[in-house]
């Protein structure tokens, strides 16, 4: 499939990124349909041609129509996208089965874990539509008001399914985003998720005035950490070294659009986690992929210490001026004590 050829798009969740993903492929000349719950919000998205909630400088394409019946937008669409936030994410999976079973897949760009079980959402997916159902993540260092805006950006599709990837990649891939594709869906789906928790230790670190060293040191280590966590997995370096891993834990650690970069910078100038979500104003992902991301280290006995510490405070058992404190008292060890993949 190109992006030539007009496919049928339903996108699952009117926030920033859905709204963006939805413009996106509606500029590649495709049916899109954006749906969300809120029917109020969805009529101002419709008559404004905008989403002035999330997005209020980007204009919509004309082409891109919402609709509010979940049931309506099932029966219809060919291509699902889901763009939910992953505590929405199991609803919407059976929601989608329950009026279209015979799905030939299901992609989706909600970035987490499902919360309390830990289960990468693809297990979800699995388990609702078995395992004939192809399945696709769509993620990557890319802001949603960047790809709103029509700005050059770079994401990736990877799915066990390849052929499957890359029709997906290719209803994404346009003139200003490029859509890779591959076959590591949990390494992607580790890398969209672990970037939040240590996106919120920069932006601690740089709250607190720690610099750029400090910033630099927690980034590079932080990737340590997830592709010690990857590799416990089962996970391709590849796909941690590219644009789901890599790539967008730079994004997330230094750009100031990243909602949890924003959480850090408020706790480390002192702002309670309560005013400091309140102020961001949407879903902070990190507040419960800390929790997941550590269930995943203690289950294959992994040392994390900086997911750990940002959990503690999460969890208000330390302050940030503490957890700074306890990473710094660390004993002095090789960076890389053993090797993090068999040659």
């Amino acid at each position: 499939m190109t992006t030539k050829q007009q496919a049928r798009v339903g996108v699952y969740g009117a926030g920033s990124w859905g709204t963006a993903l939805a413009a996106a492929l509606a500029r590649n000349g495709h049916q899109v349909r954006l749906w969300g719950r809120d029917s109020t919000a969805l009529s101002a998205i419709a008559q404004q041609h905008c989403n002035s909630r999330y997005l209020p400088e980007a204009a919509l394409p004309d082409s891109l129509q919402i609709e509010p019946d979940f049931a309506a937008l099932a029966a219809w669409n060919s291509h699902p996208l889901l763009v939910v936030p992953s505590h929405a994410f199991v609803e919407c999976v059976r929601e989608l089965h329950q009026y279209n079973p015979n799905l030939a897949g299901v992609a989706w760009a909600t970035k987490g874990f499902e919360p309390g079980s830990g289960r990468f959402l693809h297990e979800v997916v699995g388990e609702v539509f078995g395992d004939l159902v192809s399945q696709a993540v769509v993620t990557g260092p890319t802001f949603a008001k960047e790809v709103a805006a029509g700005m050059p950006s770079a994401l990736t599709v990877h799915s066990g399914d390849l052929e499957y990837a890359q029709q997906v990649a290719a209803l994404l891939h346009g003139n200003t985003l490029r859509a890779y594709s591959g076959n590591d869906i949990a390494g992607a789906e580790l890398g969209g998720a672990m970037k939040n928790v240590l996106a919120v230790a920069t932006g601690i670190a740089d709250g607190m005035g720690l610099g750029l060293n400090a910033r630099a040191g927690l980034i590079t280590r932080g990737l340590n950490e997830m592709m010690r966590l990857n590799a416990a997995l089962g996970g391709r370096v590849e796909t941690i070294m590219g644009l789901a891993g890599l790539g967008d834990l730079v994004l997330t650690c230094t750009g100031d659009l990243s909602r949890n970069r924003r959480l850090g910078l408020a706790l480390g100038r002192g702002v309670s986690i309560e005013d400091a979500v309140a102020q961001i104003g949407q879903v902070v992902e990190s507040v419960q992929t800390a929790d997941e991301v550590m269930r995943l280290a203690r289950r294959h006995q992994l040392d994390l210490p900086i997911a750990e510490h940002v959990l503690a405070v999460l969890h208000k058992q330390i302050t940030p001026a503490e957890g700074l404190q306890s990473l710094l008292a660390r004993e002095q060890k090789p960076e890389y004590p053993q090797p993090l993949f068999k040659e």
